[in-house]
């Protein structure tokens, strides 16, 4: 027990440097969506899509790289001094070519050049973050990385609302004032990213001192081999920002010009009702991607990874249908605004669809374990195909919602076919059975409580009650083993 504690401890801790940045940066759903209009808020959705797709470019796997050679090397330092100045460099000439062609991008993009140039910032910034915030995992300091994390949002929101509402009550109010020379008119989206590139600036600063002290020693066999690993894992991440984010810009793309903001903002607006089941897999995969690499040696490692992907299938089933059930009351808290509320339909399909993607990280771990990262790079790959065809054929006629649809069939055949691989090259004794049967009794019982019984809590909440009971019916011999275990 004392190895899943541990893991248990880990993730809460990684989970708190997640879920309170996240509720944080959250905070400001409500704050753009009263302030601005959906086509304005779809054109900010559009901008951070892409920057999803070029922070994976900018790590091109170096971070998971990391943690699999300097579990595996040696010389620990070396491979610390070897990732950050490759990614000190790259982050470097990105910053160069990326302002050089910025009027470039701008037209091809479609994206006004100042917030071109704002994007390349908060990028390479954040980019230069990357290792000091690993090595803090690898060094196991996670209560500093949360605070560095949570400081970096709670700077961002204070700049958000400082920007957003009291500058223009500011400048209205005094405008001779030296505050009130600052507000600029119809600058909002401005203002946003603004705040963005001080918070990403302070970060920085705070973890300078790692550069201040690095030697610069660059091992170029060492960096070869890392390379070799981490590339299939950046066509992954491109893949994997294919299907998260790129639907918002195709989106904007396919659809006729007159209303493709709109639909854009309506979209992402009730995507991120999904927070809860993405505060979950990314605290999860914080916590597990290390605690895997570190037990891969141990003898009985199938079998632990088993178990804790059965329990995270549980703990994410109740989550799900808990989410759905209570749809409707949060939107409530996070978008206000009603002419948002249209989108709502693809809520369930986002939260399941997340939810897949977190069962594929525990079945990937495989892949990485092997050195056979080029298959996950394959199966992502596959599941990038899946949504960029399914956008495709569905934003045409159904928008949003087919957008919605291929995500969710992107992250279950990848789900399905990481399953597959993995028992032939890796077996897991995974228990199918129960892991199966969470999932579909979560799932029914979701379609039944949303779709069929909307907003009615007596039935949602009787649904949530029998799901609990069905886990404790099926797991009160292990709670049993945990409590006697706590009492001796």
């Amino acid at each position: 027990m004392g190895l899943y504690k541990n893991l248990f401890k880990q993730t809460v801790i990684y989970g708190l440097a997640t879920v309170i940045p996240r509720m944080f940066s959250f905070l400001l759903v409500p704050l753009y969506t009263d302030l601005l209009p959906t086509a304005e808020y779809g054109k900010v959705s559009i901008i951070f899509a892409y920057m999803i797709f070029f922070n994976v470019i900018l790590t091109y796997g170096m971070e998971t790289a990391f943690f699999r050679f300097y579990n595996k090397e040696i010389d620990k330092k070396v491979v610390v001094e070897t990732t950050m100045v490759s990614i000190f460099w790259t982050s470097i000439c990105f910053l160069f070519l990326g302002l050089l062609y910025r009027n470039t991008l701008s037209q091809w993009s479609g994206i006004d050049s100042q917030y071109i140039t704002y994007t390349i910032w908060i990028l390479v910034l954040d980019a230069l973050v990357i290792v000091p915030f690993s090595k803090l995992r690898a060094y196991q300091k996670p209560m500093v990385y949360s605070a560095i994390k949570i400081g970096n949002v709670v700077v961002n929101l204070s700049l958000s609302v400082f920007f957003l509402v009291y500058l223009p009550e500011i400048a209205q109010a005094h405008p001779d004032s030296f505050l009130g020379s600052l507000f600029i008119h119809n600058f909002q989206i401005g203002y946003i990213f603004l705040a963005n590139i001080i918070a990403s600036l302070l970060t920085f600063v705070v973890l300078s001192p790692d550069y201040l002290l690095l030697k610069w020693r660059f091992d170029l066999e060492l960096w070869k081999r890392m390379m070799r690993y981490g590339l299939p894992i950046m066509v992954a991440g491109i893949a994997f920002a294919i299907n998260e984010q790129f639907d918002k810009i195709l989106l904007g793309r396919w659809l006729p010009a007159n209303i493709a903001e709109t639909e854009v903002g309506v979209y992402s607006a009730c995507y991120k009702l999904g927070l809860f089941m993405v505060l979950y897999r990314t605290a999860y995969t914080l916590g597990i991607e290390p605690f895997f690499f570190s037990h891969s040696s141990e003898p009985n490692a199938p079998q632990t990874y088993a178990t804790v992907t059965k329990y995270f299938v549980i703990f994410g089933s109740f989550i799900l249908l808990s989410v759905i059930v209570f749809a409707d009351v949060f939107k409530y808290l996070m978008i206000r605004d009603p002419s948002y509320w249209e989108a709502m339909k693809v809520v369930p399909l986002i939260i399941l669809a997340n939810f897949f993607l977190g069962i594929y990280t525990n079945l990937s771990v495989w892949y990485k374990l092997i050195d056979k990262t080029y298959i996950g790079a394959y199966i992502s790959i596959v599941g990038a195909i899946v949504t960029l065809g399914l956008n495709y054929l569905l934003i045409p006629t159904m928008s949003y919602y087919g957008s919605a649809i291929a995500t969710i069939a992107a992250y279950g055949s990848m789900m399905v076919i990481s399953y597959y691989l993995g028992n032939k090259y890796y077996p897991i004794p995974y228990d199918a059975k129960k892991i199966g049967g969470y999932l579909s009794l979560s799932i029914g019982f979701s379609a039944i409580s949303f779709y069929g019984f909307r907003e009615n809590y007596y039935v949602g909440i009787s649904l949530l009650l029998a799901f609990m009971y069905f886990i404790y019916y099926n797991e009160k011999e292990t709670l049993s083993r945990i409590l006697n275990a706590k009492k001796n």
